[in-house]
């Protein structure tokens, strides 16, 4: 999500959010890349974008206008153990999320970031975690309403100099999801 501030919009009643599926490559890759490259500051190959969408794309949603079935927005996600914490837990990340500017201020990033934590929460997500530039006041406001906690800064993260927030929601205690990792073992 970009520092845009919302735009005003006519948003299409009945916004259509849709389940990522191998299937939509042709029709919607090109368009999510568009739109990510033009709203976040960090450059991604095409590989990137494979990396997320080949192996968790249930946990990638589209929002689209009914109009056309054009893209309005995306959010890519990923779920898998990570093991650097001490007891080893299930983590979901958002890598991505964008809305197009002229759709802002409409709640769809709202929607989007709901559906993946609601998905990645039916998979036994411990924790989400993501990274979102500190300038990024709305997309701060955004994470940090639903419950998303400043957990350090990372100065310069971004290729562009600007440094980073890392922001977590904690769907788990500690001793709770070191309990779920034992019983999968």
């Amino acid at each position: 999500m970009t520092t845009d501030e919302p735009q005003t919009s006519t948003l299409p009643e009945g916004l259509r959010y849709i389940q990522y599926e191998h299937a939509l490559e042709s029709k919607y890759l090109p368009a999510i890349r568009a739109l990510i490259s033009k709203d976040l500051s960090e450059p991604y190959s095409i590989y990137v974008y494979r990396y997320f969408l080949y192996q968790w794309a249930h946990l990638c949603y589209l929002a689209l206008d009914p109009r056309d079935d054009s893209l309005v927005a995306v959010i890519i996600c990923k779920l898998e153990h990570h093991i650097s914490h001490s007891p080893v837990t299930h983590r979901g990340y958002i890598a991505m999320l964008a809305v197009s500017s002229v759709h802002r201020g409409n709640g769809i990033a709202t929607s989007l970031v709901k559906m993946a934590i609601d998905a990645m929460a039916d998979r036994k997500a411990d924790e989400i975690v993501l990274e979102t530039e500190e300038t990024n006041i709305p997309a701060m406001r955004l994470y940090e309403r639903l419950g998303f906690l400043r957990s350090k800064k990372l100065h310069r993260y971004y290729l562009n100099g600007n440094s980073a927030y890392r922001l977590v929601l904690m769907l788990k205690s500690p001793e709770v999801a070191h309990q779920g990792f034992d019983d999968v073992i």
